[in-house]
């Protein structure tokens, strides 16, 4: 009788009372100990305000139902192919949407009802997989800061790939600490290529020497996030690196003269295809066979044999393997040593000399600066222990 009541009402009501009424009607069927014929006359009603022509009444339905399992199913899922401003509240609430329906809308719907659906919690690795494939750039940014999104490795990497350029998608992937190893070099992959035709564009550097500039700033990347990847993140990192043609002699012969001894492992795992206990006890043998032998199956080339053998030889004379920061820069005192052994070999080429030399340079500034640094903090602390001594 009162739902026969309500439908007669609605016909001459305004679209506000209409909405109101209908947000009491929707909560009345969730929480009201109805009789089974007032409930089931209750969700025909409901059912037939789903064709109401204004959107606030939908919208009232919408936000009645969009958090409980006991909803009408049939209804939810009409709603959540309604317009945005009447969806919206079920895309990113309902329990009652599964996987296979959200992945069909988040590769039909617009910019809102994207972001909708990654700001979901619990939002599964299939979900963020089609977002993260077909998703805008405001669905993906949404994605990276929800907490609950089960992103799997290839999804960050076709994040990075189709929004990567965008600064607030690197910021915001940037501050995570568990982004794979893989992924962050990615980023800044893609960072440094957006810098270089900036540049170019802007007629500040030539294409050939930005290019060299951002192969550089990518090289000191990745040895600066392999100091921070252990285990399978750094395998991982390597495979990236080789994927992208970027496991160049320069880059491994920069990460040995860095100290940093697992990335030198794990890139000659990765090239000679050797099982890893093999490479390591090659690199153990002091004597030059075993090491030549492994970076020629490796496929480096040949000139940079020498610098490789003294460069070992330094790490494993001297200890110079960082163990605070990870082996992050270049350590002056090797490459001083390998630059000065070239020099001398014949068999070195210039353009490995060229290499040296700017390795050389780097690594003397990035002393000078840290040098300055100390200083400067020393001179911060001073003042302190004059106070406390006065």
């Amino acid at each position: 009788m009162i739902v026969r009541q309500f439908i007669s009402w609605i016909r001459t009501a305004s679209a506000g009372e209409r909405a109101e009424a209908t947000r009491a009607l929707a909560r009345a069927w969730l929480v009201s100990d109805l009789s089974e014929d007032d409930r089931i006359a209750a969700e025909g009603a409901l059912l037939m305000l789903l064709d109401d022509p204004s959107p606030l009444v939908r919208r009232a339905m919408a936000e009645a139902f969009a958090r409980s399992s006991e909803a009408p199913a049939a209804i939810v899922q009409a709603l959540s192919s309604d317009q945005p401003s009447v969806a919206l509240p079920v895309l990113e609430h309902s329990p009652l949407l599964i996987d296979a329906d959200l992945v069909d809308i988040v590769a039909t719907g617009g910019s809102e009802v994207q972001c909708a659906i990654a700001r979901r919690i619990a939002l599964p690795a299939s979900v963020c997989a089609a977002i993260a494939e077909v998703g805008c750039a405001a669905a993906a940014l949404e994605l990276i800061e929800n907490p609950y999104a089960e992103l799997a490795p290839f999804s960050w990497d076709r994040i990075v790939e189709r929004h990567g350029h965008l600064a607030a998608i690197r910021e915001a992937m940037l501050v995570l600490e568990d982004l794979p190893a893989a992924t962050r070099a990615a980023l800044v992959a893609k960072l440094s290529d957006t810098l270089a035709q900036f540049v170019v564009a802007r007629n500040w550097l030539s294409a050939d020497r930005a290019g060299r500039v951002a192969a550089e700033a990518r090289d000191r990347s990745a040895i600066n996030i392999a100091a921070r990847s252990r285990g399978e993140d750094m395998r991982g990192l390597v495979r990236h690196l080789r994927a992208t043609s970027q496991l160049t002699a320069g880059l491994i012969l920069r990460a040995l003269l860095s100290g940093n001894l697992e990335l030198f492992d794990a890139a000659l795992v990765e090239l000679s295809e050797l099982p890893p206990a093999r490479v390591t006890a090659l690199l153990h043998d002091r004597g030059g066979a075993s090491l030549h032998a492994l970076l020629r199956r490796a496929g480096l080339p040949e000139s940079t044999f020498a610098a490789f053998q003294i460069a070992l030889q330094a790490c494993h004379e001297h200890g110079f393997v960082d163990s605070d920061d990870g082996a992050a820069r270049l350590r002056r005192r090797m490459v001083e040593r390998v630059l000065t052994h070239c020099e001398t070999d014949r068999g070195a080429t210039e353009p490995l000399l060229i290499l040296l030399r700017r390795f050389a340079t780097e690594s003397a500034r990035e002393e000078a600066r840290q040098f300055c640094d100390e200083l400067a903090a020393e001179e911060t602390i001073a003042p302190v222990y004059d106070l406390a001594a006065a």
